[in-house]
């Protein structure tokens, strides 16, 4: 069996593995968030295909959430929200230099709570020279307070020519176990298809949600038929799909999966696609991030599910 063959296979019975996980979180139709639950099913979990490594499928973005001030009631929620993910069995932080205070903050929770060992790091290049990345990726693990992430992405695709060998480097090194590319708009699907097509990577992170699905055309499938794990960001189109749903009941079959809030139904729609390895919604508050980790539980959404959420937002 070839490395291709073997990546697709983990995936493939891995995700069949998890696809049959139950769970009993209910809430009430039409929310926009859930009450907490506990006793919660554990989290859903997906290989990356380079490795098999398991991941589970509910990650955090940390894109404006955590771009707080120490010692601030923001930052203090920060630290609940951190407890409740990793003791709810989360694992895959993202996070950037160009979040603001955001890497600063995440190496701060995860060394105050004793977490980094539980947290697969995901953090970026963003710069548009080597000497510009090697200063960055510095400022980076200071920030961080570690000597190494799990997975190095360049940001953006920016300057990916110099900065994907720079970060395969730093791989090399044992500085990151994965390297990969990211990108937050259908702008840059084509570029990103060709990349595939071309480069070797570990990781891919793209835009899905079910208001907008292009992604799922031609990347998703050729990254699950390339062997390449997948992020998933603005599943919740940055808030803006919570202002259409406001006051709508979610569909008469969302008990049946699970689901007990709006927010839930838009995660579980995002990493019920075969492609997705994990999705990575951010929140600063403590009940929301109860509720988005109820969302990698129980079944996944059946294709008619996934084409019923994708007309209702169609219009």
């Amino acid at each position: 069996m070839n490395t291709s063959s073997r990546r697709r296979f983990l995936a493939q019975s891995l995700l069949a593995t998890s696809a049959v996980a139950s769970a009993t979180l209910l809430g009430t139709p039409g929310r926009l968030w859930a009450a907490g639950q506990s006793g919660a099913s554990p989290l859903l979990t997906r290989p990356v295909p380079s490795t098999g490594q398991q991941l589970p499928v509910i990650g955090a973005g940390t894109s404006g959430s955590y771009d707080v001030d120490f010692g601030t009631p923001e930052y203090q929620a920060l630290e609940e929200v951190a407890r409740i993910f990793f003791e709810g069995g989360g694992a895959v932080i993202d996070t950037s230099p160009n979040y603001g205070r955001s890497d600063a903050v995440v190496g701060r929770l995860l060394a105050d709570g004793g977490w980094r060992d539980r947290c697969f790091l995901a953090t970026k290049i963003a710069a548009d020279s080597r000497e510009a990345a090697q200063a960055q990726w510095a400022e980076s693990l200071r920030r961080l307070r570690t000597d190494r992430v799990e997975l190095l992405q360049v940001h953006n695709m920016r300057d990916w020519r110099r900065q994907l060998p720079y970060a395969r480097e730093l791989k090399a090194q044992g500085k990151a176990k994965y390297v990969g590319i990211t990108h937050y708009t259908d702008a840059g699907l084509a570029e990103m298809e060709q990349i595939l097509r071309t480069e070797a990577l570990d990781f891919i992170q793209i835009h899905y949600s079910v208001n907008s699905t292009n992604a799922a055309k031609t990347v998703l499938p050729l990254a699950r038929d390339r062997g390449v794990a997948v992020l998933i960001n603005r599943a919740f189109d940055d808030g803006r799909l919570f202002a259409q749903v406001r006051g709508k009941p979610l569909p008469g079959w969302a008990a049946e999966v699970g689901v007990g809030s709006w927010a839930q139904m838009f995660l579980k729609f995002a990493i019920s696609h075969p492609a997705v390895t994990v999705v990575i919604p951010a929140t600063g508050k403590p009940e929301r991030q109860r509720d988005q980790l109820a969302a990698g539980t129980g079944p996944l959404l059946d294709q008619a599910q996934q084409r019923e959420l994708v007309r209702m937002f169609s219009a």
